[in-house]
């Protein structure tokens, strides 16, 4: 019988995930299911940019696994059972279990509402493809002088809050900010991070957490009411409680705990990567969710799956933080570098060069995606008949 890789997710670390197991080992031995409820790769990097009116081409994942062996599900996972190793699915054709040797989970995150009345109700996100459309919808219906209010002082709500105001100059834009937006970047970086809002008319609010949201404003901490005729949620991610119900172990924050290797410390047939695993960095502070740390940990738990079914050395993959790219619109964007601790470094990269190498960055995460197995190596490696080494090292960098 065939060993069952099952791969939850086709975002950034799901889809290459999937298409690089399949080069890798060989389908005598292996087969791939890859589970997703969307037909097609969403770059969720872009998605304000869909939600402003811009048209984005999507890759259909059928196309993307075409060629690879790779069999895809559209299908929505609904819990997992790691004790009986099956994932239940509902899907256009009723749903079912799929059952599973190894499991990678890469479900991703969603928009978190911490709790504040209102946000559910009458708030956008741009965190998923339906959501970013249903605000593009909305936001089209708005008329000169219209007012958006961006609450999330974070590079999602930077770059949703920059991308509006340099598309729709006819809009009021204004961002809400716990404290002071770009906080994180180096006193010249965040000097370029002013400069911008106030080419682009955006009006910031610092130090003003936002306590709920009504379908015509947003309510203050101290009581402050700020007009906002469409209110767009950028205050933080959360990932799908789905883990935490299914009995692995997570952390505080529903992700999956991991070992180094990107394994569950509590079920060793279980691989998480993205934002829904607990990865501890070289620094050794977690990773943050971001598209770059979809890359280490999805390589990570890639060679480390396949050399656990090949009986061979696991070697280390770099989880080392480099830096932020914050877009500010379409000709402008801030590349910040941070040290061994993930703190900014005095040097930065701004204005149209930042822009061109965060286009070049968007342009190489959605090809790599597109051609999953383009210059891995071609040998299919066959699986072993022994069990997993328990013991097995994870070899030096």
């Amino acid at each position: 019988m065939k060993h069952h890789i099952v791969v939850l997710g086709a975002g950034y670390a799901g889809a290459f995930a999937a298409g690089n197991l399949a080069r890798r080992l060989s389908p005598a031995d292996t087969e791939i299911t890859v589970v997703d409820a969307e037909p097609d790769f969403v770059e969720r990097m872009r998605l304000h940019q869909l939600a402003i009116g811009q048209d984005l081409a999507f890759r259909r994942l059928a196309d993307v696994f075409a060629g690879t062996g790779v069999r895809l599900r559209l299908a929505r996972v609904t819990g997992v059972d790691p004790e009986r190793r099956t994932v239940a699915v509902t899907g256009e054709d009723g749903g079912g279990e799929l059952a599973y040797d190894t499991l990678l989970y890469a479900l991703g995150s969603s928009v978190a509402h911490h709790g504040v009345p209102g946000v559910a109700e009458y708030a956008f996100d741009v965190t998923g493809r339906s959501s970013a459309l249903r605000l593009r919808e909305r936001l089209a219906d708005l008329g000169e002088g219209g007012t958006v209010l961006v609450v999330g002082e974070g590079l999602t709500g930077i770059e949703t809050a920059t991308e509006f105001a340099e598309s729709r100059p006819d809009l009021s834009i204004a961002l809400a900010a716990r404290g002071e937006p770009g906080a994180w970047l180096s006193p010249k970086a965040r000097r370029h991070l002013c400069r911008a809002f106030a080419r682009l008319g955006i009006t910031v609010h610092e130090h003003t957490g936002i306590e709920a949201v009504e379908p015509t404003r947003a309510i203050a901490v101290d009581g402050t009411s700020i007009p906002a005729d469409v209110t767009v949620w950028a205050a933080g991610f959360a990932v799908h409680p789905i883990a935490a119900a299914s009995g692995l172990e997570v952390a505080a924050t529903g992700q999956i705990v991991v070992d180094r290797t990107m394994r569950s410390v509590s079920h060793p047939d279980v691989y998480a990567a993205g934002d829904c695993a607990y990865a501890i960095g070289e620094n050794g502070r977690p990773l943050p969710m971001s598209c770059a740390s979809a890359g280490y940990t999805n390589m990570q738990a890639t060679a480390a799956i396949i050399a656990r079914l090949t009986d061979s050395r696991i070697p280390t993959i770099g989880l080392k933080y480099h830096g932020n790219h914050i877009s500010l619109g379409r000709r402008d964007a801030i590349f910040q570098m941070v040290d061994g601790d993930a703190r900014s470094k005095s040097w930065y990269l701004g204005g149209r060069s930042a822009a061109w190498l965060k286009s070049g960055v968007l342009k190489g995460a959605g090809w790599s995606i597109a051609h999953p197995t383009f210059g891995l190596p071609k040998r299919k490696r066959r699986l072993v008949t022994t069990p997993d080494r328990a013991g097995a090292q994870v070899a030096a960098a």
